[in-house]
């Protein structure tokens, strides 16, 4: 037996149905022959033609492989007994649903609301995984402005910025990379100065998740060489991939030597999972997601979680929001709160400057006022 599929749709009027039902076309015409007994007097029930109704009854046949409507000579249309059970599955399956509809009703017309709601705001943000914008989403919702997010690597939640599919990304680096770093060679060619604006938005730790009570008396990323200990990576393009290798380029460590560095896991969270359950032995993460699975973490270094955004978006309405959610005593308070945060140095909501934050471009100012000719001293 042919398997058929159900596809709901709705639409957006200034005044509702008092009918509870999910309309059905066919079934809405099925019932009109039934109780009028001809195809023209149901296309007349419906305001339909005539036309129109047989068309849509041949089609529906053709389609559903069954017979629908019973035609004798000088008698009434009829359903067919194929039709008679359809019409009659449709209408017991919506008096069974009926609450479930108007639920669903409810909560399709309060989401959608917020469209119509000035006050309120939507932000897309493409951003790598942190355990403080997943705060930070319930917390500015509360204040009208709904974060949009959708975590995956630093490099492509900036790519996806550029190309225009977010609003904002978001990423983190060490406090002021250099010029020759791996955060450099991942991100230089996405951002420009004049062209991008960071805005602060946490100061974090990131470390080494391992198992509860450190039974290997794994110290730091030495370590994470020595014969048989197993890491778990994360993917290629995430920060915290960038990280790794920038701290193995800046302590003369292959990442040959590591078992488990071609491994990946698509979150901090995945990572912590992998290492309390026992498939691993350390990853690199945030203490929040090692505290999260009763891991212990061994603290490494701390990095600049960023926000950016084309100069252009500063100021569109989502991103102001935004800003002032952020420089809000609350939102402070919230992150102080978050294992690994700190909020006195998190910047949050101010608008920084790519070159001072990332000062990978400033070898091109320096260059120019070299090339510049001397002038006279006045006399």
């Amino acid at each position: 037996m042919a398997a058929h599929k159900v596809q709901l749709s709705y639409q957006l009027c200034t005044t509702r149905s008092q009918d509870p039902l999910i309309r059905n076309p066919l079934l809405d015409l099925l019932h009109a022959v039934r109780e009028s007994g001809s195809i023209s007097a149901a296309a007349r029930s419906l305001n339909l033609s005539y036309r129109h109704v047989w068309g849509a009854l041949k089609e529906a046949q053709q389609t559903l492989g069954r017979e629908l409507i019973v035609w004798e000579k000088g008698q009434r249309a009829q359903l067919s007994e194929f039709g008679q059970k359809l019409l009659w599955a449709e209408r017991q399956t919506q008096a069974r649903l009926a609450p479930q509809i108007e639920a669903l009703r409810g909560d399709i017309e309060r989401a959608l609301s917020l469209a119509f709601d000035d006050s309120a705001h939507v932000l897309v943000l493409y951003a790598s995984h942190d355990a403080a914008l997943a705060s930070l989403r319930q917390h500015a919702a509360t204040r009208g402005l709904h974060l949009d997010i959708r975590f995956m690597g630093s490099v492509d939640a900036i790519a996806a910025l550029n190309a225009g599919r977010c609003l904002m990304a978001g990423f983190h680096t060490l406090e002021q990379p250099a010029a020759g770093s791996a955060a450099a060679r991942a991100y230089r060619s996405q951002l420009k100065p004049g062209l991008h604006k960071l805005i602060g938005f946490s100061h974090r730790v990131q470390g080494l998740m391992v198992a509860k009570g450190n039974p290997l008396r794994i110290k730091g990323l030495q370590d994470l060489a020595c014969q048989g200990l197993r890491y778990i990576n994360r993917a290629s393009g995430t920060g915290t991939r960038v990280l790794l290798d920038e701290l193995l380029a800046a302590q003369g460590i292959a990442a040959s030597k590591i078992q488990g560095y071609d491994s990946q896991e698509p979150s901090h969270a995945a990572v912590a999972q992998a290492v309390a359950s026992g498939a691993a032995d350390a990853g690199l993460g945030i203490a929040a997601a090692a505290e999260d699975k009763g891991l212990d973490f061994i603290p490494l270094v701390r990095e600049r979680y960023h926000l950016v955004c084309l100069k252009s978006a500063l100021a569109q309405a989502p991103v102001q929001a935004l800003i002032q959610t952020l420089k809000s005593p609350a939102w402070a308070a919230e992150l102080a709160t978050l294992t690994g945060y700190d909020a006195q140095q998190a910047q949050s909501g101010e608008v920084l400057s790519l070159r001072a934050q990332l000062p990978w471009w400033t070898y091109r100012r320096a260059k120019a006022e070299a090339t510049q000719p001397t002038r006279p001293s006045t006399p």
